[in-house]
């Protein structure tokens, strides 16, 4: 089960139901003050988030219709962390698969946070694996692929921003830029 808070004392888990996407679960525990708690919590496997720049310009596929929010969403490429699979691997798999990206047209795929961050720590147990993606740029990638371009500079970073919804995108977003312009100053 891992490691528990010492004055947090665990009773019993009363649900667990398994999808392919996640597990919900639900337990009950007593915390440090000896309080009952009924707590619910989901296991589901780790996301890679890519951020691709292809001459100087962040690249994004079409955005998709999210039923969670009821709208499309432009988001960065990305998907799931298969047990097993290294991060990178998957980063490559998911430039191909969401921009038709070949892996020689990655000239370098750079972890942004290589322990990865954890998405929602008081529901969850998934983490966040960022990749910045240099493509060649002399490599095309398919136009029914590409649904937004914005500039690698201050002002693209302002409108990117602008439309990015997901926050697992906009905290790699930012947290690259930040890397990128202390280096650079």
């Amino acid at each position: 089960m891992g490691s528990t808070h010492p004055d947090w004392q665990f009773d019993d888990r009363f649900l667990e139901m398994r999808s392919r996407w996640f597990t919900l679960i639900g337990e009950h525990w007593h915390d440090h003050q000896g309080t009952p708690l009924e707590y619910w919590r989901v296991e589901r496997a780790h996301s890679v988030v890519i951020i691709p720049i292809q001459a100087g310009q962040f690249l994004l596929p079409p955005a998709q219709f999210r039923p969670g929010v009821k709208h499309a969403t432009l988001d960065f490429p990305g998907g799931r962390l298969l047990e097993g699979v290294p991060a990178d691997e998957v980063a490559v798999r998911i430039l191909g698969r969401e921009l038709g990206v070949k892996e020689g047209a990655i000239a370098q795929l750079t972890p942004i946070n290589p322990n990865g961050w954890i998405v929602n720590s008081s529901f969850s147990n998934q983490q966040l694996f960022g990749f910045v993606a240099h493509l060649t740029p002399d490599v095309p990638i398919p136009e029914s692929q590409i649904g937004s371009t914005y500039t690698v500079n201050h002002q693209g970073v302002q409108n990117l921003l602008t439309d990015l919804l997901c926050l697992q995108c906009r905290a790699l977003l930012l947290d690259w830029w930040l890397q990128t312009t202390s280096t650079s100053s």
